[in-house]
């Protein structure tokens, strides 16, 4: 929790909590199912909670903004971006029941009432929403060609709606056809530690 709060210090008491209970939620449900790599879970804050929050660095999404994390498995970034935007709603989407099962329950025990939930993929999810988000779940290229139906025309955030994805190396071949339109940043530029080395967001207006 400490890294949390090293980078995000205005976080209210009951962020807090709901961040801190983090922990345990996500290794008793790893010890059922396999959401995280068994050797990642002792750094759950920084590789998984931190990582995903690094999309708070990049945009402050107004009150009221909708957003799909496509293919959430077991809640990132959806969750931790959850707590952080409490009054954003967030469509956790996932092809695979049991991690959305597993996310299910933590949104819930976390007491998170801005969150759904859904088993389905991609292509069967007919909403519109502000942003569509995403934790290197599939090639840039191929999420937005199944998603772009998903992005909404109204706009009420400093940045145009689109695609927010944290991604990780060489992301030329992923992001070439959409030519200079794709923007690109790197997360240590935010982040100290040397796990966000390698570590980027792309954001594409749509």
């Amino acid at each position: 929790m400490e890294i949390i709060k090293k980078y995000f210090p205005d976080l209210t008491g009951k962020q807090e909590m709901q961040l801190a209970a983090l922990q345990d939620l996500y290794f008793d449900w790893n010890q059922k199912i396999n959401l995280i790599s068994r050797k990642d879970i002792g750094n759950l804050y920084e590789k998984h909670v931190l990582h995903s929050l690094g999309i708070a660095q990049i945009i402050r999404f107004t009150d009221g903004t909708s957003i799909m994390d496509a293919g959430t498995g077991g809640g990132f970034p959806g969750i931790p971006l959850a707590i952080m935007f409490p009054k954003i709603q967030f469509l956790l989407l996932d092809s695979i029941g049991k991690k959305v099962k597993a996310a299910e329950d933590i949104a819930r025990q976390t007491g998170l009432d801005n969150v759904e939930c859904r088993q389905a993929r991609v292509e069967e999810e007919k909403r519109t929403f502000d942003f569509v988000v995403s934790r290197a779940v599939m090639p840039f290229n191929e999420l937005v060609r199944v998603a772009r139906k998903n992005i909404s025309r109204r706009q009420q955030n400093a940045l145009p709606n689109g695609f927010i994805c944290l991604k990780g190396g060489d992301l030329n071949e992923e992001t070439k056809p959409f030519k200079n339109l794709a923007i690109e940043y790197t997360l240590s530029d935010y982040f100290e530690e040397e796990f966000f080395k390698t570590k980027k967001v792309i954001y594409l207006p749509y």
